[in-house]
């Protein structure tokens, strides 16, 4: 039998006796072997680890102890994610590494009663923003639709090891785009769930408000297999919710659905030629499987951007600035240029940010009185050019990288997003539609996202890299 390509698959076949946890978690290292150095995925890897765990998982399936659907497949997790088995970098000279050392994660604690195989702790942009800094001694991540580009982040290596068949599913974190932007430019699906619906203690943190943990997987019904295992409440995050949290039904119609479309700034000057087909396309297949398409536009769009720079900026600055002081060259040129701006900002501003955050948050809440989903693309463009990141000092200009990535608006408002490949540039590079819905309504955005891949194909395309 050929290796599952899902999440749900893997598990089927793990059921079926088709396949043994073993078997899958030796061919995820040999894919690391091959490609880890190309793409640079890893920080840490486990292999050992991994392999008593899917001895485990096969000797409990066959003992008829079932876990759920993440046991005894193939697993990744983002390094500023708190895990026992070895130290958590956030991929920064900076961080101690005695920081939860020999602690897991809340979310971490969950996939390994859920019997997930963890096959190591995978790269990120530093602590979680910034830039690759190729002066660093840390992996360069690398998209492996096409090595000379940026594979998003900072959930990086989660986006580019699930492309390359590295694991089958994998934590991210988003405060503006972190699990939806490597998800775009990886082609691959990633949810952001509400904010509070997953606990974030034992992450290292970027903004305290803002911060969101989630899966990137192949496709929704994964990311919503991985959901139902971290969702919930947790006594050392009193920032997460205890609201009841039902898994969508997969029928694949979407009969009734009512679905806004947003266009209203997210087709600037600079989008991809192949934008506009591709989600003009996706619309399509919306409506064909029964959705009502309504024309719709996000309320203080602009405001946001800048409330969500002010309040990650402040927030970031607030845990680093003791460390910006006393070791200001050990952080990467594109992380302090990034915290430094937090210091600019006034009470005043973060005060009036929140507000206006409040204000739009409500106004969103109303959005969904006339409509269920509503959808856009998620960034503009494929996957840049390292080259056109940053100038050789390493500065980049956020706000204009921010022009052709739409993530950073829902991480403000907090409410569920998932993005999912709909198409490709002209280079071949995966193009991403965006799904949201109301607070705790994952529900329905991955019942929306999974009738849209159960009739399209984009979520099961595989780099050439890993197809050779």
């Amino acid at each position: 039998m050929e290796t599952p390509l899902t999440l749900t698959e893997a598990a089927e076949a793990l059921r079926a006796g088709a396949v043994t946890s073993v078997r899958l978690t030796e061919e995820a290292l040999a894919a690391a072997d091959r490609h880890d150095g190309e793409i640079g995925t890893y920080l840490a890897r486990f292999d050992d680890y991994a392999l008593e765990q899917a001895e485990r998982a096969d000797r409990e399936l066959a003992e008829g102890i079932d876990r759920g659907p993440l046991q005894g497949v193939p697993f990744g997790v983002k390094d500023i994610i708190a895990m026992a088995e070895g130290p958590t970098t956030a991929q920064s000279l900076v961080l101690d590494r005695a920081w939860a050392q020999g602690r897991d994660a809340p979310v971490v604690s969950r996939l390994k009663e859920a019997g997930a195989v963890i096959t190591g702790k995978v790269t990120t942009m530093e602590f979680a923003c910034g830039m690759p800094d190729p002066s660093k001694p840390f992996p360069m991540p690398r998209n492996p639709w096409d090595t000379a580009t940026w594979p998003g982040g900072s959930s990086s290596g989660t986006g580019n090891g699930v492309a390359a068949g590295l694991f089958f599913a994998g934590l991210g974190t988003d405060t503006a785009g972190s699990i939806r932007i490597p998800s775009a430019f990886c082609g691959v699906t990633g949810l952001m769930p509400t904010f509070g619906r997953v606990p974030k203690s034992g992450v290292a943190p970027l903004g305290y408000s803002l911060d969101h943990v989630g899966p990137l997987a192949r496709s929704a019904r994964d990311c919503a297999a991985v959901l139902d295992v971290i969702a919930g409440p947790h006594a050392s995050d009193p920032d997460s919710a205890d609201v009841p949290y039902g898994g969508p039904a997969f029928d694949g119609s979407l009969e009734g659905l009512r679905v806004g479309v947003v266009r209203a700034g997210h087709f600037p000057d600079e989008a991809d030629p192949a934008l506009a087909p591709a989600f003009d396309a996706a619309l399509g297949v919306l409506a064909g499987l029964g959705a009502t398409l309504v024309d719709a536009e996000l309320p203080f769009w602009t405001e946001m951007h800048t409330a969500n720079l002010v309040t990650m900026c402040a927030e970031a600055f607030a845990y680093h600035r003791n460390d910006l002081v006393e070791r200001w060259g050990d952080y990467f040129a594109a992380t302090r240029l990034m915290l430094a701006r937090g210091a600019l900002v006034t009470g005043a501003d973060y005060v009036q940010a929140q507000r206006v955050r409040r204000v739009a948050q409500d106004a969103v809440a109303r959005m969904f009185d006339d409509v269920d989903v509503i959808v856009c693309p998620t960034a503009a463009v494929g996957a840049p050019r390292f080259d056109e990141l940053t100038d050789g000092a390493g500065r980049i200009d956020i706000e204009g990288l921010f022009r052709t990535i739409f993530t950073q608006y829902w991480d403000c408002v907090g409410n569920p997003v998932l993005a999912a490949p709909m198409g490709a540039t002209a280079a071949g590079l995966p193009l991403s539609i965006q799904f949201a819905g109301p607070a705790f309504g994952e529900a329905g955005v991955l019942r929306a996202a999974d009738a849209f891949q159960q009739v399209t194909d984009w979520h099961r395309r595989v780099p050439a890299l890993v197809a050779a």
